[in-house]
Formats: structure tokens, C-alpha cells, sequence
């Protein structure tokens, strides 16, 4: 007697793997509408397992390109992938990862033989249905969806166009008012409420885990396509960075301070941002803020807001603001900086950089 597979098991040898899509997207848009029942929630537990082991496969049972392929397209067909992302927060631990299993695999999969550049899934996803993408985003809206949709995230960023439609999304819940087709001629400041802007409600104001996975995403967001960035950084200045400094690098959260400030040091010093680089090193009240970071009692916050400091100080061309912050400042940096972090004998580019720095101010003015 043969022994069965396990998916043959599950569906039949000639079940339409199709025939999955349909009930789960059911299933799911009943969990969404109150009250939520646990037969629903235990029954689509079953369908999305199904469909992980169809996409993946077993240990012992590859998967089968033609059935793949079969489950995909009913996914594009039944809007699935939309629906989907908008309930992971409803789902349970289980079905959460298979949910994010899922979505990797799908994103990923190219039929056999095809020369297209992007997957089917992710160019119907990018072309006909970026709302995924924010549904996606909106996954930080939960801590029970904010790792698992934040992981699947970071797969699709190496996507210029992924980024864009972040970016430049202005919607309110379930409205997507930026098409892909217009993005590229996007050069005027955003309004501050797509859901780019949330990133920084979820890094400051989430629970531990979803603050920590939206930094996360957020940086790939603003360091995986520099000139891109660069671009809409210098579009936006005022509204990103009065944001940045105000609700990230004064945030209360160390972690959120210290991660922040590293950002903003790294955003700053790369070759790509130079624009954005001279912008925010002409404004005063920019250096400010950084001398207070030296001033921290937490020797990390120090350490990174020296990095940013230091942009300030080797510039060549400050702003008069600027000038004029240093020389009122001249003979209490000349105090600070010698013993600023003194024990860090052993790394040798911050005392040379330290040294720098004192020269540098020692060719100021005194004050008058």
C-alpha cells in the first residue's frame, strides 16, 4: 500500500489548491466584524496552514510549482493577500507566522522559466493594489501583527517602488489616495498624514517590541534608496526633521534616543544626503539640541550626539547662526571637550576626532 503525503492528506490528490483562497478570505472578513468567533478564527487557522504547506512544502515533500502557481493566482484574483494583511491582528500566534510565511513566499515566487523582473504577486501589488503595502505598515497599529507584518515588510523594501508607495502614500484608513504611476513626479511636501508619518507614533509611543520593529523598518526605509530619499528628505525637510528632532531624538525612551541620534549621525555623514546634510547643519537651533545631547547623563547619548556635533564643528561653511552659537560657546567647549568622554582611551578615531573638534574651535573668535 503507497503511503500518502501529507498535503495529499490534507486537500486530495486533485483538490484545486485554488479552492483554499476563497473560504479563507470568508473566514478572515468574518473575524473582522464583531464578535469575533473562535470556530472562524480556529477554521481559517486550518486554511492558512494549508496554504503555507502548499507554498513550502514539507521536510520530506517539495512543493509543486504548477499547484503554487495555481494558489497564487486565486490569491490575486480573490484580493486575498489585501484581506489578509488587514487581519493579522486578529489571527492567533500560529497563524500569525504562517501568515508571514505566506506573504514571504508569495512576494518571492516567479514561475518556472519567467523572465519578468518582479514577481506576480509583488508587480500586481506595486501596479494594482499598493493599498497591501500600507495595510502592511498599519500592521504597527497592534503588537500582535507588528512583527510578522514588519518582517515582511523589510523583504519587499529592496523595492525602490515599495519605498515610494510609503513614502508618498497621504491616505486615511482604508483610502489610498497616490497611485505608483504618479510617484515619480511627486516633488511637493507632504501633508504629514500618510502613513510614512505614523512611524514615528509606533517607534515612540508603541509597546517595547512594536517601537523596536518599527525603528527598524523605518530605517530601511530612509537608508535601502539614498537618492531617492535624499530627494523627498529635502522636499520635506521641515516636517521630517522638526519631527525627528522633537519626537525622536528628545524622546523619553533611551533606547528610542540613542537609536535615533545613531540614525541622524548616519543619515548626515552619507555622501548621497550631502543636501540634506548642509541644510540641517545650517540651522541654530539644530546645534543646540545636539550640545544638550553632550550634556546627557547616559555616556551612549553622549557618544552619538558627538557624531552629530562634530558635522556642525568641521563645516567649512556655517551659517551665521551657527557662528555665532559656537564663539558665545568658544571657552566652555574649550572646558568640556578635553575631558568629554575620557575613558574611551582605547578608540583611537573619537580622540582624534575629539582633537580635531578643540583645534577647530580654538580658530574661532573670542567672543566679543
Amino acid at each position: 500500500m503507497l503511503e500518502s503525503s501529507p498535503m495529499a492528506f490534507f486537500w486530495g490528490r486533485n483538490k484545486p489548491k485554488s479552492d483554499l483562497v476563497k473560504p479563507a478570505k470568508d473566514l478572515l472578513n468574518r473575524l473582522r466584524q464583531p464578535p469575533k468567533l473562535q470556530k472562524s478564527e480556529e477554521e481559517v487557522a486550518k486554511l492558512l496552514a494549508q496554504m503555507k504547506l502548499v507554498l513550502t512544502g514539507t521536510q520530506e515533500t517539495d512543493s509543486n510549482p504548477e499547484s503554487v502557481l495555481q494558489l497564487i493566482t486565486s490569491m490575486i484574483q480573490e484580493d486575498f493577500l489585501y484581506v489578509l494583511a488587514c487581519s493579522i491582528h486578529l489571527l492567533s500566534f500560529e497563524s500569525r507566522k504562517d501568515s508571514q510565511a505566506i506573504f514571504s513566499y508569495v512576494l518571492r515566487f516567479r514561475p518556472p522559466g519567467s523572465t519578468a523582473e518582479d514577481s506576480p504577486a509583488l508587480s500586481y501589488v506595486i501596479n494594482d493594489r499598493p493599498e497591501v503595502v500600507i495595510e502592511l505598515c498599519r500592521g504597527y497599529n497592534n503588537k500582535e501583527s507588528a512583527m510578522p507584518c514588519g518582517a515582511v515588510l523589510r523583504e519587499v523594501l529592496k523595492h525602490e517602488l515599495i519605498v515610494s508607495i510609503i513614502l508618498y502614500d497621504q491616505s486615511l484608513e482604508d483610502q489610498l489616495d497616490t497611485k505608483i504611476d504618479e510617484i515619480a513626479y511627486l516633488d511637493v511636501p507632504q501633508s504629514g498624514d500618510g502613513v510614512f508619518w505614523k512611524f514615528f507614533d509606533w517607534i515612540d509611543g508603541g509597546a517595547f517590541e512594536v517601537s523596536a520593529d518599527a525603528f527598524t523598518t523605518f530605517r530601511d526605509i530612509l537608508t535601502k534608496h539614498k537618492p531617492q530619499v535624499s530627494q523627498y528628505l529635502m522636499t520635506n525637510f521641515d516636517l521630517f526633521f522638526r519631527r525627528y528632532n522633537t519626537i525622536l531624538v528628545e524622546s523619553s525612551s533611551y533606547v528610542t534616543k540613542r537609536q535615533s541620534i545613531k540614525l541622524l549621525g548616519e543619515i548626515l555623514l552619507d555622501r548621497a544626503n550631502y543636501n540634506v546634510m548642509t541644510a540641517y547643519v545650517d540651522r541654530g537651533d539644530h546645534l543646540k539640541l545636539c550640545m544638550n545631547l553632550l550634556r546627557d547623563d547616559r555616556k551612549m547619548v553622549q557618544y552619538e550626539g558627538f557624531h552629530v556635533f562634530k558635522v556642525f564643528v568641521a563645516n567649512p561653511h556655517k551659517s551665521d547662526a551657527v557662528k555665532r552659537i559656537l564663539t558665545q560657546n568658544r571657552e566652555r567647549l574649550l572646558r568640556f571637550l578635553p575631558g568629554f568622554l575620557a575613558d574611551r582611551t582605547e578608540d583611537e578615531q573619537f580622540t582624534d576626532e575629539k582633537s580635531f573638534l578643540i583645534r577647530q574651535i580654538e580658530t574661532l573668535p573670542p567672543p566679543a
